[in-house]
């Protein structure tokens, strides 16, 4: 299934992101937050191909370099056979709120890779909201837990679901590599990179169609 987790964000520093997210919210920026997601109601589209994303230029500047500086290249070692299909991006950010959302049902992504990050805060507490990951090949279901400034990287179709949130907030941006036209690799493709491949970035032009 290969599903992997790690710490992402120093959890000590998180407070600084927030608070920058913080800011633009109360700034009252119009943003358009994620439709097609239905528990999005306090998230914002964070990649210029979308409509009212996030576009302030420092935050575009942090955005684009965890897509070419962290994400692509740590998603090519893990999943080598995506190169050529990691061209492309998208970003949102989410937040799962108790008493108004349930939980998200088992999906795939639309993407050849998938980045999900934790902007809880250490202290900051919630309950529930486990995110489980099914093993069509075993039939197995593998559950795992979100911490302050940790990441889960997958490939785009592993199943996955959220469970309700009982109590408290979950904060998380969410990352997609993809191909152009949203292509994505076969199952079972194989690929060998050298360390060139691995870490070069895609000097390919965005196109303008955001998945949602």
């Amino acid at each position: 299934m290969n599903v992997f987790m790690c710490q992402f964000f120093d959890p000590e520093r998180l407070a600084e992101l927030r608070d920058y997210l913080e800011n633009i919210a109360d700034a009252k920026i119009p943003m358009r937050a994620p439709y097609g997601i239905a528990l999005n109601r306090h998230g914002a589209m964070l990649d210029p191909r979308s409509e009212g994303f996030l576009a302030a230029p420092n935050f575009q500047t942090f955005y684009r370099e965890l897509l070419d500086r962290y994400m692509r290249p740590i998603a090519r070692l893990l999943f080598p056979e995506i190169v050529g299909y990691d061209t492309q991006t998208f970003g949102f950010s989410i937040q799962y709120q108790a008493g108004m959302d349930t939980s998200l049902r088992p999906h795939t992504d639309a993407s050849a890779a998938t980045l999900n990050v934790n902007l809880n805060l250490p202290g900051e507490t919630y309950t529930g909201s486990e995110v489980d990951f099914y093993d069509t090949a075993t039939g197995k279901t593998n559950q795992l837990r979100f911490q302050p400034g940790v990441a889960m990287l997958h490939r785009g179709n592993v199943p996955h679901a959220a469970h309700p949130i009982t109590s408290g907030t979950r904060t998380n941006f969410v990352l997609w590599l993809y191909g152009d036209r949203g292509q994505i690799p076969l199952a079972g493709a194989q690929t060998t990179l050298d360390p060139r491949q691995r870490w070069s970035t895609p000097q390919v032009a965005y196109d303008e169609v955001a998945p949602f």
